[in-house]
């Protein structure tokens, strides 16, 4: 499990190694720096073939301090170097400090003034490390630096300047982008950009690639921060020990592939038995788009509940499934006095007066129920009286947009520009929207947070090797309703079927490709199931996160 950091919790970890004793601050720094130039040459091996320039900028900080290891690491390799520092050498931090003059025994510096531009100075490598993981303010004073760097990231290659004229550096980041909030991934914004609103982006740096130490941050894979980063790379600094200390609630990590989907030997009503209940007539697909997906996920059974005036247009339409007559409550009521019926789905397609009517007798039932769509947005003038009605074992799965219907402070504060740190993340928002509702709530988006009403977290970013553009078509995420409300039919827990639902259904997204409709997931996920199938059978696998294609742990 790949858990994600904030940089408080980072910093936590560090002092308890160095006040236990496990290593020094001047240790950690000197590994960091190190690993830099190890990730940076195993993804660009063309770079150790001789020697190069690089351009390394220094920050006030401990990422400052980073840079100067870097810098002297690459010198002793024979690249010639150009260092710049924002700040004064004065109020660096003492093992910064050493560094630093440790650096000014082999090499020069110079001050980072404002208007310089990277781009301009003939390197073959720029090191971003101005501003790490404990950035809590807009960065002022280096406004052209910051929007250089942004604009020349992805044109770089590993090569000299003499044998392509159009040339630019590649960029690594040390940490995390400067600009990127650590604990949210939003950039720090400052009224100097306000001049400049298409370019509002500018006020952090973009790297093509991001080396990172112990773990990921939430800002790697959280708003902005997938698309600053570029390639992340985790480099391990001595802190293994140190891992999962911290209370549950506190906790967040990256969703990964699911495990314990294969079913065992058994009769059909040991996989459990879904029940959709769908909409009116001309207002069904939706409903069998979820019923489908809860069947290709392993539910043992599962049952459309419709109303008379849309029985004809679902028999036509399906075979595997069974279906039921429910047209008001008390049909809803009595079609759940079957005990074998262990898990609900409510909300694709199902209108808002009928979703009034029946989300209570389903969750008074107190079956492990999937509310969507239409079963979130009914309650946007009472959402209290839906958190009444909730129980514990209830996933609600809202879009932004009917989030934002049912916690509008939560989303006010989400669509807030950050201009200090650390910013109100979606982790935030949905750990505080799970406490309230009193159950699992899974907020959909390209990064995709699953909280627990424990306080339990895991983000899921559909972004670089996990990218699923076809997913933004009609359908999907009825899908997604449908694959939860399997897998708790199934036996699991609602958190971890929320968890695994996203990454299936981001998974048959990318095993489908281009051209992706809605009705092709669920015939897809026997594929993801093979696929997993034989990787689990084939050992453990790597490490999977978010970049823009390279994937890696050093160390």
């Amino acid at each position: 499990m790949a858990e994600l950091l904030t940089a408080s919790q980072m910093r936590a970890i560090e002092d308890a190694a160095i006040r236990a004793g496990d290593t020094t601050g001047a240790d950690l720094m000197d590994r960091a720096g190190k690993g830099v130039v190890a990730a940076v040459l195993a993804r660009w091996p063309e770079l150790a073939q001789a020697p190069h320039k690089a351009v390394v900028l220094c920050g006030p900080g401990n990422n400052g301090g980073d840079g100067f290891v870097v810098a002297r690491q690459l010198a002793q390799r024979g690249w010639d170097i150009e260092l710049r520092l924002f700040g004064t050498p004065a109020r660096l931090p003492p093992d910064a400090r050493a560094n630093f003059d440790a650096w000014r025994d082999i090499g020069a510096v110079q001050p980072l003034e404002p208007g310089y531009e990277p781009s301009t100075r003939g390197a073959a490598l720029v090191v971003d490390a101005l501003f790490g993981t404990g950035l809590t303010r807009p960065i002022r004073g280096l406004e052209l630096t910051l929007l250089d760097l942004a604009e020349m990231r992805g044109q770089g290659a590993a090569i000299s300047p003499e044998e392509r004229p159009d040339w630019t550096p590649l960029i690594v980041a040390v940490d995390l982008p400067s600009g990127i909030c650590s604990d949210s991934g939003r950039v720090l914004h400052d009224d100097a950009f306000s001049g400049l609103p298409e370019r509002l982006e500018a006020a952090a740096a973009k790297a093509d690639l991001t080396v990172t130490f112990h773990a990921m941050k939430l800002g790697h894979v959280l708003a902005d921060g997938p698309d600053h980063c570029g390639d992340v790379v985790i480099c391990p600094i001595g802190l293994e020990a140190r891992r999962n200390r911290r209370p549950r609630n506190e906790r967040a990590d990256l969703v990964a592939a699911p495990r314990g989907l294969a079913k065992q030997s058994g009769h059909k009503y040991d996989h459990g038995h879904a029940l959709v209940v769908a909409g009116g007539f001309g207002r069904t697909g939706a409903a069998r788009l979820a019923a489908r997906a809860a069947l290709r996920i392993g539910a043992g059974l599962v049952t459309l509940a419709a109303p008379g005036s849309a029985q004809m247009e679902i028999a036509a339409q399906i075979t595997a499934l069974m279906l039921r007559r429910a047209d008001t409550a008390e049909a809803l009521a009595a079609l759940l006095s079957d005990t074998r019926l262990n898990a609900l789905c409510l909300g694709p397609g199902l209108g808002a007066d009928r979703a009034r009517a029946l989300v209570p007798v389903a969750l008074e039932s107190t079956r492990a129920a999937v509310l969507d769509a239409d079963a979130l947005s009914a309650f946007a003038d009472a959402p209290r009286e839906l958190f009444d009605l909730i129980h514990e074992d209830a996933v609600l799965t809202p879009h932004g947009g009917e989030f934002a219907r049912l916690f509008p402070d939560l989303s006010d504060r989400l669509a807030e520009t950050p201009d200090t740190g650390p910013a109100f993340s979606r982790v935030d928002a949905t750990r505080e929207a799970a406490r309230r509702a009193g159950c699992t709530v899974l907020l959909k988006g390209a990064d995709t947070v699953v909280a627990g009403p424990d306080g339990r977290a895991s983000v899921h970013a559909a972004v670089g090797a996990r990218a699923a553009p076809w997913l933004a078509t009609a359908g999907t995420g009825d899908v997604l309703a449908g694959l939860i409300t399997g897998l708790m039919a199934r036996g699991f827990a609602p958190f971890d079927a929320a968890r695994a639902g996203v990454w299936l259904h981001v998974d048959a997204a990318r095993a489908f490709g281009p051209g992706l409709i809605a009705e092709d997931l669920p015939d897809t996920i026997p594929q993801v199931l093979r696929d997993l199938q034989e990787r689990a059978g084939g050992g453990a696998g790597s490490l999977l996160h978010p970049g823009r294609g390279f994937v890696a742990q050093i160390g």
